[in-house]
């Protein structure tokens, strides 16, 4: 039996599939224009997998949970990353999850999702904000956190996406080095999700879930923030997908 969770993020798109006890396939695709149409490519994935609706669980989450037709059941991501943390972990943790539209911090006790805050309707402290002035500067997302490390951190005091890439294209117009100015985009974003983790419970075992897990210079302002290392896992960016598929498991 397969137990498969989908996870249609608002950028990308995450899948995981578990045969039995283990993991036996995960993939990712953008999410493009349309949930509906990224929910019939995974569908023709699966079926080229030999995963179909005779032999397999489907839970699907995440912003375009409602497109997969095909699922079983879907649940709310801050349930499904925070199982799929603590899968991956194995032990209790809060989870931060930078993802594309918002930014969700899950306190996790004894398995199980006790707690959770999520950022404002303002894109500012998510990764389309990080995209957003990336691209401002001329850079991919991975570049620009390439170049912060050799900047000097410089203030960016806007709350709003809009006014921050605004004061961003005044700091380029100004002559500051686009090091300096992406050192200062990562400390922003940074700032925001310590505050959003201040609304929890201090906690000295901080998960990074989503996409930005594989970005360790994220992961090391994180820790500073906080004053807390910073854990994640290889799978990190499937946990809400793995989450799901384990959600699978439970139905009948």
């Amino acid at each position: 039996m397969f137990y498969v969770g989908v996870d249609i993020g608002s950028t990308a798109s995450k899948v995981c599939v578990f045969e039995d006890e283990s993991i036996k396939e995960t993939f990712v695709m953008p999410t493009g224009w349309s949930s509906v149409e990224t929910a019939s490519d995974i569908k023709r994935r699966l079926d080229e997998l030999g995963i179909n609706e005779e032999n397999s669980k489907i839970v699907a989450t995440g912003y375009g949970r409602v497109s997969v037709p095909y699922a079983d059941k879907t649940i709310t991501e801050i349930t499904c990353h925070g199982k799929g943390a603590y899968y991956l972990l194995g032990e209790d943790c809060t989870v931060i999850d930078i993802g594309g539209q918002d930014t969700k911090v899950i306190t996790v006790e004894n398995g199980n999702v006790t707690n959770f805050t999520m950022n404002d309707k303002c894109a500012a402290g998510t990764g389309r904000f990080l995209e957003l002035m990336a691209n401002t500067l001329g850079f991919d997302i991975t570049e620009m956190c390439r170049k912060a490390q050799e900047g000097k951190e410089i203030s960016i005091s806007s709350m709003c996406t809009v006014f921050a890439e605004s004061e961003v294209i005044s700091l380029i117009g100004s002559g500051k080095n686009r090091e300096d100015i992406a050192c200062g985009v990562v400390d922003s974003i940074t700032g925001k999700v310590k505050s959003l983790c201040q609304k929890h419970s201090e906690s000295f075992n901080y998960f990074l879930s989503g996409g930005l897990s594989e970005n360790s210079y994220i992961a090391k302002r994180l820790s500073e923030k906080l004053g807390s290392k910073i854990k994640t896992d290889k799978l990190g960016r499937y946990a809400g997908a793995i989450g799901a598929a384990l959600m699978a498991k439970g139905l009948k």
